[in-house]
């Protein structure tokens, strides 16, 4: 357990989160409390760790991933100089075997033993820089006003083989609407530019990403949130795994011989994004576009081809992150 000699587990919610933490190996020495989800109730928290006796150099944090009803607590405990794990709720679980019953008391303390248990393994948690946090946002607003405006656009396509009449009156109230949400995308295109050229290592990162044939502005960006600027997946492999291309085998005995697949536990998001850049990779990279042809020739699933293309552009991308190099396209003839 190293330097670690307390072990707190924290449950949040929108309103609170309680924490309970282990003083000793001892389960009779859990000791749980519970406040307000703001910066009073993260000050309680350090007042009461105090009067148990645990502090910042050696008490391990561990906290399920709730997005952002977790934010606040976690810029706080790291502003402390706590040692923190933000984990995926379905990896504790699993790792406690079979449980019954549930409730936030439970469930914080559940995390406070999975803490101690897998303390050894656990992968601390770095914040990503206030730049990074911006794109992230922007993109969720961005993603949010491009499915309105398909969704609007939709419904006026789909009314007029009905009324077309209705139709157009729909397709005349919403026209300010739609003109709105574009010039609001453009405000938000011109804003992650800003950023982006305003950030030495955000614009070396986008350079060189946006290098590899396929890989577009959105790609990119969303490859820089999700990787906390390639610094969370240390190999091509991993990264792999993590958006969804590597297929692995399923199979048990002789009865079950399924395909090869990949988890569903990847990140959609990003399979779907690279799903984008590897179609326009095969008609734009002519050495990509040879081996999607020889593959498909071969008798190979077009898919797989498809995923095996996206695989390639991964680690196209993790070489040239990793020599800081910018990708050269190879000269078919």
């Amino acid at each position: 357990m190293g330097k670690f000699k307390h072990f707190l587990g924290i449950d949040v919610s929108k309103e609170y989160f309680d924490a309970v933490v282990i003083l000793d190996e001892n389960k009779q020495n859990a000791i749980h409390n519970q406040f307000i989800n703001d910066y009073k109730g993260i000050q309680g928290l350090r007042k009461w760790l105090k009067e148990q006796g645990a502090t910042c150099e050696d008490t391990f944090v561990c906290l399920e991933h709730t997005g952002m009803y977790g934010k606040l607590i976690i810029k706080y405990l790291i502003s402390f100089k706590f040692d923190i794990s933000v984990e995926m709720s379905l990896k504790i679980i699993r790792s406690i075997g079979v449980q019954r019953g549930k409730n936030d008391k439970v469930d914080a303390e559940r995390i406070a033993y999975y803490a101690m248990k897998n303390v050894d393994e656990a992968v601390l948690y770095k914040a990503p820089r206030k730049e990074v946090d911006k794109i992230r946002n922007l993109l969720s607003l961005r993603e949010k006003l491009v499915v309105t405006k398909a969704s609007l656009l939709r419904n006026v396509k789909e009314l007029k083989s009905f009324d077309l009449e209705v139709a157009k009156l729909s397709e005349k109230l919403q026209n300010n609407t739609i003109k709105g949400i574009d010039l609001d995308l453009k405000s938000i295109e011109k804003q992650l530019d800003k950023i982006i050229n305003e950030d030495e290592n955000l614009s070396k990162i986008f350079k060189i990403t946006t290098s590899i044939t396929g890989i577009g502005k959105v790609t990119a960006l969303f490859l820089i949130c999700f990787t906390n600027e390639f610094t969370i997946y240390s190999t091509p492999r991993q990264l792999a795994c993590y958006a969804g291309v590597v297929p692995f085998e399923h199979t048990s005995g002789k009865s079950v011989r399924s395909k090869p697949k990949v988890h569903y536990m990847a990140n959609k998001k990003l399979k779907k994004q690279l799903h984008m850049c590897a179609l326009s990779a095969i008609t734009s990279d002519p050495e990509l576009r040879i081996y999607y042809n020889r593959k498909v020739e071969e008798g190979k699933s077009k898919m797989l081809v498809i995923n095996n293309v996206r695989n390639k552009l991964v680690h196209r991308l993790c070489a040239c992150i990793r020599e800081n190099k910018m990708f050269e396209k190879k000269q078919v003839a």
